[in-house]
């Protein structure tokens, strides 16, 4: 069988048997792991069935993986990041990161699972550090002449309670925790990015960002250029590319709306619509630090 079609094959012209370059594209877009209402969040857990698919395409030349993100959960970061890596070894695929508005924070982390990371030259890179932001509203209750009463096991439970005073102990343990994951953070750049960055002229760990023309500069990405300008010059201007995206299901995505985000629901579910509207500010909080 195979080799009549291979004699069929023969008679054709050779534009129509032969098959185009693939490489598949992965998209992550926004916060992560920040669970917004009417959206999923950025997590492993959402995007690992399109990273498997990614992957295990048939006839993959590459994987390319479009950023726009202002950062969020180290721990989610660094899960995808780890994904992204043992699939990229275990299928001997290079990867390829394309940064669009911002790849910044947990943003850029992800940027690190590229063997070539590309920029637009205006886009938001860097921002290597960690962040930790709540609220005193401790004399604001007071002067309501509002009560709270929390009731704890365990001395520490309620550290950074913004309805408590600021306590120097508490500060010092997250700044303690804070630099462990910095250090963790300054070490896979310093891994993945190797000697590109050693003539950076100015010290890239201490939250500063950069523009994608800058960030060029200090070896903190390859080159300027898009996604598609980029797999064409690489794979010639038949390459396909073929976005996948995560297989999230009708019912999941009404539970995430209507049940768990509490965005409908105004209360019903635990933390309910005053917990989503927070989680909606700390999203928009993160996008609007670097001009978003």
């Amino acid at each position: 069988m195979n080799g009549f079609l291979e004699e069929v094959k023969s008679y054709l012209p050779a534009a129509l048997t032969k098959r185009a370059p693939l490489v598949p594209v992965l998209r992550f877009s926004g916060p992560i792991g920040v669970v917004t209402p009417l959206r999923p969040g950025l997590t492993l857990s959402v995007s690992a069935s399109a990273i498997e698919k990614a992957f295990t395409m048939s006839g993959a030349k590459a994987v390319a993986i479009q950023i726009n993100s202002p950062g969020g959960s180290a721990v989610q970061s660094m899960l995808i990041y780890k994904r992204i890596r043992a699939l990229a070894a275990e299928k001997d695929l290079k990867v390829y990161v394309f940064a669009e508005d911002v790849a910044a924070s947990g943003g850029y982390l992800l940027a690190l699972a590229g063997d070539e990371i590309y920029a637009d030259p205006s886009s938001i890179i860097g921002s290597i550090g960690v962040i930790t932001a709540t609220f005193g509203l401790h004399e604001l209750i007071k002067n309501w002449g509002i009560e709270r009463r929390v009731y704890t096991a365990g001395k520490d439970k309620d550290t950074l309670d913004p309805f408590l005073p600021t306590k120097p102990e508490d500060v010092k343990r997250i700044k303690a925790l804070q630099e462990d994951v910095h250090r963790s953070f300054i070490d896979l750049v310093k891994t993945r990015r190797g000697a590109r960055i050693d003539k950076a002229d100015v010290d890239l760990f201490t939250g500063a960002f950069w523009s994608g023309k800058r960030a060029l500069e200090l070896g903190l990405i390859d080159g300027l250029s898009d996604l598609r300008s980029k797999m064409r010059e690489i794979y010639g201007d038949d390459v396909r590319l073929k976005l996948v995206m995560p297989s999230v299901s009708w019912l999941r995505r009404r539970r995430s709306v209507f049940t768990e985000s509490g965005a409908l629901d105004f209360g019903l579910s635990p933390g309910g619509f005053a917990a989503d509207l927070i989680t909606a500010i700390e999203a928009r909080a993160l996008w609007s630090r670097f001009g978003f």
